[in-house]
């Protein structure tokens, strides 16, 4: 017997002395926790436990396909590559206890890519390679690990949110459904010469709350409902026989059948409607109502965009802001991420805003000067969560310096007045100033064209630091036509100016994720923060960071964090492999801080974006340290990139 088979007869040895122990360990971890007893039960008699010294090899690129699986029982295991021009390995990933590897190379039958080396002193579960094939074809949670990796572990822990919301709310569904999918018959419909009397007779027979008025090529032509017709009943002088066409809503909203519940959402958020057409191919193929979408929902959300809307003072926006907490949790019912739940968010802020300026300009009195209302950070970004503040701006047009100081003295006190109101329905006023109310936020098109050359022009990093947050302005008041073309010469400005982008390059290295070299978590170790991470700062920031530079390099116009990766990835600027890991890191990073958020509201505590690690699960703190690593990877490709 051979120095191998000896290591090999007692490593079988030292797993069949303490089965129940390891069966026990496995469980403790996904993908193990999911699979079938006695699946678990055949990994384990088929395996043997290993030693590695710190600084052993365990696998090499040099050592042709791979052989074995590997479950680190102890442990640090570190993925290390050599990066042109660097004398020392770059550390790519760390594995530890209840991890695995190598999954890619053993599905693809190739060598690893990557130096795998004990960080320390280490034990690991192994495999071979045929026992490994064996185990992906029998068991399903295994295989569904294998190919998605921690996409997978994503989706338990959506399930998981799903589930504790639902327990309250009841849902039925997925955000994610298709619309297709929630038609439960024929749209009722009528040409457009058809009488009031007839189409509300229809609609009465029906037991519907609206009718679509089609052309001859079965288009929807217009939208007559229920609300429409007790605006007609209020009219004295409508009459019933008059054409349907004369009072229906014309070129009503339509998606197509395969677009999602949350798109159709989105789309009555947005327009204070309840009514949405599906239409394929030209032709109207089914309605889907609010009542459709969220038909067990306590909080309506075209109810709450229409109240909003119309709320009659501050104090009632701010007592509706409420709502959006339970608005939250429903959403989470119906399966939304993070990402559709920040969206929608920043909507509800969105009406918010505006009518906080219709009510400041009734009370204040109108300046009679066009404004447009700009916010930047995340109200830009739309990825607002229950805790936000402000960050806004103002822009007018003037034709001369002069004019534009007439303009700025007229327009403050309005801007100060919308600032203060804001605050009143819980939008914190912004610590740095970065508000309407100053005046180098209260600008003329010129003067913030001017604003936007001196920072790409003559910035310093230290000045782009606190200025990088205006590249992610939007328009959510007034004239959207200015804004726009001020965004498009900003961006052929920086597409045409590197050394700009290598000072925001460096700026989004600045804010580092809370990951060690050779342990867990990176936390606070006195203070008032003691034990704790910075969930914004730590591990959003460099998503956020990273994509707005490549973004603004590659001049995409987009402002939203996933949009502007999704966007990277079809162009190829970014791996799509790479692109779906960083969206997916964020993502779960953005639900981590909600749910905190939203438990923080229970509790009737501060909010707050720091978090203790040792307060999740096994799974969450996995996935956590995961998507930490997504946002490390990111930084890494934008160092090489520019050369940091």
């Amino acid at each position: 017997m051979n120095q191998n088979d000896k290591f090999t007869q007692a490593g079988r040895t030292a797993v069949m002395q303490n089965i129940q122990g390891i069966i026990g360990f496995l469980l403790g971890y996904p993908p193990f926790n999911l699979m079938e007893q006695g699946h678990l039960a055949w990994l384990v008699e088929h395996a043997q436990l290993r030693f590695f010294a710190a600084g052993d090899p365990i696998l090499q690129p040099q050592d042709g396909p791979v052989q074995h699986f590997f479950i680190v029982k102890q442990g640090l295991i570190r993925g290390e590559r050599v990066i042109s021009g660097n004398d020392e390995p770059d550390t790519t990933f760390e594995i530890g206890t209840g991890e695995c590897f190598p999954l890619a190379a053993l599905l693809g039958e190739r060598a690893t890519r990557t130096l795998h080396r004990a960080a320390e002193d280490s034990f690991c579960l192994t495999i071979n390679r045929d026992d490994f094939v064996t185990l992906f074809s029998q068991s399903m949670p295994f295989r569904d690990f294998a190919l998605r990796g921690v996409s997978s572990l994503l989706e338990q822990v959506n399930q998981q949110a799903q589930k504790q919301a639902s327990e309250t709310l009841g849902a039925h569904y997925s955000l994610d459904t298709r619309l297709d999918s929630l038609i439960g018959r024929e749209p009722i419909c009528c040409p457009p010469e058809t009488s009031i009397r007839n189409a509300v007779k229809q609609m009465h027979e029906a037991g519907v709350g609206s009718i679509v008025i089609i052309d001859p090529q079965q288009a929807p032509a217009g939208i007559f409902t229920l609300r429409d017709l007790r605006a007609l009943i209020a009219n004295d002088a409508a009459d019933l026989n008059n054409s349907i066409a004369t009072v229906m809503t014309p070129q009503p909203t339509a998606l197509p059948s395969s677009a999602s519940a949350f798109d159709a959402a989105i789309a009555m958020t947005r327009r204070h409607i309840a009514h949405i057409c599906l239409v394929d191919d030209g032709k109207l193929v089914g309605v889907v109502s609010e009542r459709d979408l969220f038909s067990l929902q306590r909080v309506n959300l075209v109810h709450l965009a229409r109240t909003l809307r119309q709320a009659e003072s501050i104090q009632r926006l701010r007592d509706l802001r409420s709502d959006i907490h339970q608005l939250v949790d429903s959403m989470l019912a119906h399966g939304a991420s993070s990402g559709q739940i920040t969206r929608i968010i920043t909507l509800f802020n969105d009406h918010t805003v505006c009518r906080v300026i219709e009510l400041s300009l009734e009370a204040h009195g109108d300046p009679g000067i066009p404004f447009s209302w700009l916010c930047f950070g995340s109200e830009g970004r739309q990825e607002q969560t229950l805790h936000t503040d402000q960050d806004n701006g103002m822009l007018f047009s003037a034709a001369s310096g002069a004019e534009a100081e007439a303009q700025r003295e007229r327009l403050l006190p309005l801007a100060s007045h919308i600032n203060h109101a804001l605050a009143e329905c819980g939008f914190t006023l912004c610590k740095g100033n970065i508000m309407a109310s100053n005046p180098e936020l209260c600008l003329s098109a010129q003067e913030w064209r001017d604003k936007f050359s001196r920072l790409v022009r003559s910035t310093t990093p230290a000045n782009l630091l606190s200025s990088s947050i205006y590249f992610d302005f939007r328009v959510v008041w007034g004239d959207k036509r200015g804004p726009e073309q001020l965004f498009a010469e900003v961006l052929r400005q920086i597409g045409g100016n590197t050394l700009f982008q290598q000072q925001m390059a460096q700026n989004a290295l600045l804010n580092r994720p809370p990951i060690g070299r050779l342990r867990d978590f990176v936390v606070a170790r006195s203070g008032a923060e003691k034990d704790t991470l910075d969930t914004k700062v730590q591990g959003l920031s460099p998503f956020v960071d990273g994509a707005r530079l490549l973004a603004l390099a590659n001049g995409i116009s987009v402002t939203n964090t996933l949009e502007r990766l999704q966007q990277l990835r079809e162009r190829r600027v970014l791996d799509p492999q790479d692109a779906d890991a960083y969206i997916e890191g964020y993502q779960f990073i953005q639900l981590v801080r909600m749910q905190q958020h939203q438990q923080q509201e229970r509790d009737g505590k501060t909010f707050s974006n720091r978090l203790d690690p040792d307060t999740l699960n096994q799974l969450d703190r996995r996935i956590l340290r995961e998507s930490f690593r997504q946002a490390k990877r990111l930084q890494a490709s934008l160092a090489l990139r520019y050369n940091l």
